[in-house]
């Protein structure tokens, strides 16, 4: 406990859901970590002409996801939809399992690599939201700020796990086999939902129930709140520039890197290095800039190294340099600004913690895809290349700023709020954005 404490401003009575939601997220992006690789290389293989195509893709099946979690939501409990979920995808990874090992190569490259492609960007987005969901009902704002970003630590070092499993272990493993590492992951991150302590909840809660309502509301939420439609415009820029520095890597990994193991072991090592990272960040400077400085300040730095990265690749349009900032940018990504983006949630009442959380959190997020994947091949068309669309994403980031400092300005008010009007464990159901 003393040792725990050294690390994290802890007390008793969190203790041990703490540690649940720190196993929690290891397994969830350990697993995710598996096969990431995996689909990344089909993306460079099959080239970035190819890959807006497969993003529109991941954008239809979100669509279709999303209003089936959104239907199970409001009908179960979230002891109940969060593990069948998570079964749900263990038995997707069996069948593609399966079919990876009876399948001729050919087709298994041609047609279900594509489709693998698409079901792993569905399946990341659902996974993490479905956690990060659990952890903005469970906890407080107060609590979210002390305690996230230990609880993100947990996904850094699935991640570092994860990778450091592909990467030592692609071109001796066949591919099908990763698949069922990440399966035997999701089991456990099911049974962590079962032992959840039940009595861990704000005060003002009632014992667990369905969330009720119709599927559609997150929308409707969404379009008549001002902060909600801020946070997901927000994350449709952070997506958007993701996708045109995804891309970006794509191009240099296929041109530079010609061998299919090599590239695979490569794109894990930068999986391991980021992670590795983003545990130093998350332990050492993480909850300390949100307590000493707010949600607000630690959401603006992602868009700041956002603009200094693109500015350096403008300068020098290298596989090295790429490599660099998307370590740094996917670094301050997992340790700064997922663990502080959450804390935005925190303020939302529960019905919007799942409804509306989910669908930016995954429709919104694939939407930023989009935009930036078909956006990229026009601006290649146009005749911009790597340098060109560098300095082009450098005013976004500045809009990006400023929807960081609003957030966190408008959290912090809404935050302030609920403690004048509920007890310390209070926030949630009351709450109006």
């Amino acid at each position: 406990m003393n040792a725990l404490r050294k690390i994290v401003d802890v007390r008793d009575e969190e203790v041990r859901a703490l540690l649940l939601a720190f196993v929690f997220n290891f397994v969830v992006l350990g697993g995710y970590y598996v096969i990431r690789p995996i689909r990344d290389e089909i993306g460079a293989d099959r080239g970035v002409e190819n890959l807006p195509w497969m993003y529109t893709g991941t954008l239809i099946g979100m669509l279709i996801a999303n209003a089936l979690y959104a239907s199970i939501v409001a009908h179960m409990s979230r002891r109940r939809f969060i593990p069948m979920a998570y079964r749900f995808a263990i038995a997707n990874l069996v069948v593609f399992f399966l079919l990876m090992r009876l399948m001729p190569a050919a087709q298994v490259r041609s047609i279900l690599a594509p489709i693998f492609f698409i079901w792993v960007s569905v399946f990341n987005l659902f996974a993490t939201t479905m956690f990060w969901s659990l952890m903005a009902d469970v906890f407080t704002p107060q609590q979210g700020k002390r305690l996230f970003g230990f609880i993100a630590v947990g996904g850094s070092l699935g991640g570092i796990v994860g990778g450091f499993v592909t990467s030592s272990l692609a071109g001796k493993l066949s591919t099908a086999l990763f698949l069922l590492i990440t399966a035997a992951m999701l089991e456990i991150a099911a049974q962590c939902v079962r032992v959840f302590p039940a009595d861990f909840r704000r005060q003002d809660q009632a014992p667990e129930q369905p969330i009720g309502g119709k599927f559609w509301e997150g929308a409707t939420h969404i379009a008549r709140s001002p902060y909600l439609l801020a946070l997901a415009i927000f994350l449709m820029i952070y997506t958007l520039t993701n996708t045109w520095a995804y891309f970006q890597q794509a191009d240099l990994t296929k041109n530079q890197l010609q061998d299919r193991a090599v590239r695979t072991s490569f794109l894990a090592n930068i999986d391991i290095a980021v992670n590795t990272i983003t545990i130093l960040i998350q332990i050492f400077l993480t909850g300390r800039l949100m307590k000493w400085f707010g949600v607000g300040v630690t959401l603006v730095l992602m868009p700041l190294l956002s603009a200094f990265g693109f500015v350096a690749i403008g300068f020098a349009p290298v596989l090295a340099v790429l490599a660099t900032f998307q370590i740094l940018r996917r670094a301050a990504g997992f340790a700064l600004l997922r663990p502080a983006r959450e804390v935005l949630f925190t303020v939302l009442r529960r019905e919007d913690k799942y409804k509306a959380k989910g669908l930016i959190d995954t429709f919104g997020y694939r939407v930023g895809d989009q935009i930036g994947a078909w956006s990229y091949g026009l601006l290649r068309w146009l005749g911009l290349g790597l340098v060109g669309i560098s300095w082009l994403a450098v005013p976004l980031t500045a809009i990006w700023c400023g929807l960081s400092i609003w957030l966190g300005r408008k959290q912090r008010v809404m935050a302030e709020a609920r403690l004048q009007m509920q007890p310390a464990y209070a926030g949630a159901s009351a709450a109006k954005t």
